[in-house]
C-alpha cells in the first residue's frame, strides 16, 4: 500500500546542518545551564568562543529566527504550549489530508508496507543498505531497501555503534551491506524536499502507527491517546508508546511530534536533546513562514 504528502522547500544542505545543529546543540547546552534565564546574544557566542555576528548568522540560518527568539521555544514549557495552541487532531488531519499541509519541510512521501508475513519472517531474504550520513540533527545512520529509506537514525546522543547494533536488530535475518554512497543521496534528497520512498519495516499495529504519526503535520503535535483513538484502539496508549518508540525511520516518520496529554515530552529513541532540538526548530520555521506569509 502507498501514500503521498505534498512537498515544499528545502532545508539546508546536510553537511552545512549537520555542523550547524553541532553549534546548536552546545548553545541548548549553555541555555539550559542558566536555569531559565535569557542569555544575551554575546553572552551565548562567548560560550561557544564566536564572535556575536557569525553565532548570529549561523543560528538564524539553522532556526530561521534569531537567537534570542528560539530560546522561547526551547523552555521546559514550550511543549506544553505546543500541545494547547497549536495540536492536532488526528482524525480531522486524516480527514482534509493535512499530512500535506504546506509547511516549510514537509516532505513528498512514497510509502509501502512490508507484509505481515515478511515481517514475520524477520528480514530473511531482505537486501538492506546502510552508512552514515549528514542531517540538521548531526549525524544519522541510514538504511534503505529496494523499496526505498527503513532505517534513519541520529547518533549524535546514543552513538554510531550502539544505532547500528539498534536498527540490525529489528530485522536480524536480513542481510547487511555497508552502502554509504546509495543511501546518503536518499536521505539528501528526502532532506531537501525532492522525494523520499520510505519502506516500513514493522508489525501491523507499528504500521498503523506511524501511518498516523504521517498525518501530523509540521510544528504540530498531538498525544499517545489521541493516536490511539485514530488506530482504533482507544485503551492502548501504552502500546502506542511502544510503537512510537520503535518508529525507525526519525523524522520522517515523525514520532517526535507525539506527546503526553500532560504536554511533557516523553521519550524519544534517539535522545530526548535531539527531540527537543527538532520541535524547537519545526515550530519556530512554522512561525518564521507564518510571519513572511
Amino acid at each position: 500500500m502507498t501514500r503521498s504528502s505534498s512537498s515544499s522547500s528545502a532545508a539546508d544542505t546536510a553537511p552545512e546542518g549537520a555542523y550547524h545543529y553541532g553549534v546548536m546543540a552546545r548553545a541548548i547546552a549553555a541555555i539550559d545551564a542558566a536555569g531559565g534565564a535569557p542569555l544575551p546574544l554575546a553572552d551565548l557566542a562567548a560560550e561557544l568562543h564566536m564572535s556575536p555576528a557569525h553565532f548570529q548568522r549561523i543560528f538564524t540560518r539553522w532556526a530561521g529566527v534569531s537567537p534570542k527568539r528560539y530560546q522561547q521555544y526551547l523552555a521546559l514549557d514550550h511543549a506544553k504550549r505546543l500541545l494547547a495552541e497549536q495540536a492536532t487532531t488526528l482524525a480531522t488531519a486524516q480527514e482534509v489530508g493535512l499530512s500535506g499541509s504546506g509547511r516549510l519541510h514537509d516532505l513528498f512521501l512514497r510509502w509501502e508496507a512490508m507484509t505481515p508475513g515478511d515481517y514475520a519472517r524477520a528480514g530473511k531474504g531482505l537486501l538492506i543498505r546502510m552508512g552514515m550520513t549528514d542531517t540538521p540533527f548531526g549525524p544519522a545512520l541510514a538504511m534503505a531497501t529496494d523499496h526505498g529509506l527503513c532505517g534513519l537514525a541520529f547518533t549524535a546522543e546514543t552513538g554510531e555503534d550502539a544505532a547500528r547494533t539498534d536498527l540490525c536488530a529489528r530485522w536480524p535475518a536480513a542481510r547487511f551491506v555497508e552502502d554509504p554512497d546509495v543511501v546518503a543521496p536518499m536521505v539528501a534528497d528526502a532532506l531537501g524536499g525532492r522525494g523520499a520512498r520510505l519502506h516500513l519495516i514493522g508489525a501491523p499495529f507499528q504500521i498503523k502507527v506511524w501511518e498516523a504519526l504521517l498525518h501530523i503535520p509540521s510544528g504540530q503535535v498531538t498525544t499517545y491517546s489521541d493516536i490511539a483513538r485514530v488506530v482504533g484502539k482507544p485503551n492502548a496508549q501504552r502500546a502506542v508508546g511502544t510503537a512510537v518508540g520503535r518508529n525507525p525511520i526519525s523524522l520522517l516518520i515523525p514520532c517526535h511530534r507525539a506527546l503526553r496529554k500532560s504536554g511533557a515530552l516523553g521519550g524519544y529513541h534517539w535522545g530526548l536533546p535531539v527531540k527537543r532540538a527538532i520541535l524547537a526548530w519545526e515550530s519556530a520555521r512554522r512561525d518564521a513562514e507564518f510571519t513572511q506569509a
